[in-house]
């Protein structure tokens, strides 16, 4: 009796494994619906890109789903065309958290794009917070920068007001949630949006920026 048991729940952890597989290439098969993969917003956001298609990528560096996220995003846009212009933009869901967008902007300012993914790895494998200043400025002169520079950088008008502007492009946006990706002002999309999946997410942004490259002809 005992074996017969064993080989039913054999039998039904088999069939519910195929039955994950199958939905999930079922999934990763079916045609780019809007509702279920991507969202349009009602009133189409202001490009800066002019001429481009224009693709905003908003996350936030303490987003564990952001740091899982980035290397697929990265590959990405590398292999995009000219035409297709991709801006990252922080967001704070709360005022303790601005100093992440202000670091974002510091570094970018300075010409260290190179250290994005190291903020990254800094906060998810290496356990920092990278929140008070003078953790975030020790780190960074850890990376070669210099501190005198950078904390000028830091503190600037400039930097402080992007990172603030950001959080107003993430609200024209209805961001709720990172990471997500906004193509051409108009559409909406996410791993978290398709299903939890990173490379259905991948495959809805292709064909949302050809979508929006055929709509700017």
């Amino acid at each position: 009796m005992k074996s017969i048991l064993n080989f039913c729940i054999k039998k039904i952890l088999a069939s519910l494994i195929i039955l994950g597989v199958s939905g999930f290439a079922l999934a990763q098969s079916r045609p780019i619906e809007e509702g279920f993969d991507y969202r349009v917003l009602p009133t189409a956001q202001t490009l800066e890109a002019k001429g481009k298609v224009e693709v905003l990528e908003f996350f936030w560096y303490g987003c564990p789903h952001c740091h899982d996220f980035e290397p697929q995003l990265d590959a990405w846009v590398k292999r995009q065309a000219k035409d297709v212009v991709v801006r990252k933009v922080p967001v704070a869901f709360r005022d303790d958290l601005l100093p992440h967008s202000q670091l974002f902007y510091a570094l970018e300012s300075l010409g260290k794009p190179e250290l994005h993914a190291k903020v990254m790895d800094a906060i998810h494998v290496g356990k920092k917070k990278l929140l008070a200043e003078a953790e975030i400025t020790d780190w960074v002169v850890s990376q070669g920068v210099n501190r005198e520079a950078f904390t000028k950088a830091f503190r600037s008008f400039t930097v402080t007001s992007k990172a603030r502007a950001a959080n107003q492009i993430a609200q024209s946006y209805r961001i709720d949630g990172v990471p997500t990706v906004a193509i051409q002002g108009r559409y909406i999309t996410s791993p978290s949006i398709t299903g939890g999946s990173k490379a259905r997410a991948i495959d809805v942004m292709e064909h949302l920026v050809n979508k929006a490259r055929k709509e700017k002809r």
